[in-house]
């Protein structure tokens, strides 16, 4: 466990600098498809995925390392359900993939160049993806030297207004499984639990706390993802997967706890991009 918060703190600490403007113009940020870190069918997602078809311009001045116009299983992070994608290098080891854009209007003379300017038209957002109903960007960033997914609005300026984050429906779930409501009961067996709430279709924190009489016992942040045996992790004390982190459609992870007998307050912290907190506080009383 102690190697796997050092590493956490690591990855945090070394996130890059850089900043990117918006890869589409009129961005407003609380016109989303699905944020960051969101539940994808069976994993974790590593994109942000905006709602409007646009223009695509690169974020940054960069070099061009792959235009894919055809699905290809074989790209590891940048799987087939981008569809047409072109992937640019920057500095700081980032790259940037542009994904579900019309294959006519990727310009030809991107097929030669090995260099674009910030700003530049890398294409317009299509149906080439798994977006069948949309025709929105796909943007992902890749931190190289770390091995990590960088959450884009990191590097991102911040416009527009959030998606509300609610915490409805709190469920602590023990290790054999059994699940307490906390709306039906605040009685609770000692021991340790996971802590749910309902997911929201589009909009996720960018950070959790879990506190215990007022002390933190454990912070997920949604600022990177980490592959751990082929699989797209969120960071808490752990590496959480999807298996863990959205064991079903309509559950998301805030934390983990260990309750001792006695009378315990429960905090949990939901935090946006903006920095702007919601704290909800539940009073137990643990037998």
């Amino acid at each position: 466990m102690k190697k796997y918060i050092s590493l956490i703190l690591l990855t945090l600490i070394s996130l890059p600098l850089i900043a990117f403007d918006w890869p589409q113009e009129e961005t407003e940020s609380d016109m989303f498809y699905s944020y960051y870190g969101q539940l994808r069918g069976e994993q974790i997602s590593s994109s942000l995925i905006f709602t409007d078809p646009s223009e695509v311009n690169a974020c940054e001045n960069g070099q061009i390392g792959i235009i894919l116009t055809e699905h290809d299983d074989g790209m590891g992070w940048f799987n087939s359900t981008l569809g047409n994608c072109i992937i640019l290098s920057h500095s700081d080891n980032l790259n940037t993939v542009y994904g579900n854009l019309e294959n006519s209007s990727i310009p030809d003379e991107l097929n030669t160049k090995q260099k674009v300017e910030k700003n530049e038209v890398l294409g317009y957002s299509a149906n080439s993806g798994w977006q069948k109903s949309q025709s929105c960007l796909e943007f992902q960033v890749y931190d190289t030297k770390n091995n990590t997914s960088v959450n884009p609005r990191i590097l991102l300026p911040r416009k527009g207004k959030e998606l509300s984050l609610h915490c409805t429906n709190l469920t602590l779930i023990d290790k054999e499984g059994t699940e307490w409501e906390l709306s039906k009961t605040r009685k609770i067996p000692s021991g340790n639990y996971k802590i749910y709430k309902d997911r929201q279709e589009v909009a996720v924190p960018f950070k959790t706390l879990v506190a215990i009489n007022g002390v933190t016992n454990e912070t997920i942040s949604y600022e990177t993802l980490s592959q751990v045996e082929r699989k797209l992790c969120i960071h808490g004390n752990d590496f959480y997967s999807k298996e863990v982190f959205y064991p079903a459609n309509d559950k998301q992870l805030l934390g983990k706890v260990l309750f001792t007998k006695g009378y315990n307050s429960l905090s949990i912290t939901l935090v946006n991009i903006l920095g702007i907190t919601q704290t909800f506080t539940y009073n137990l009383e643990i037998y």
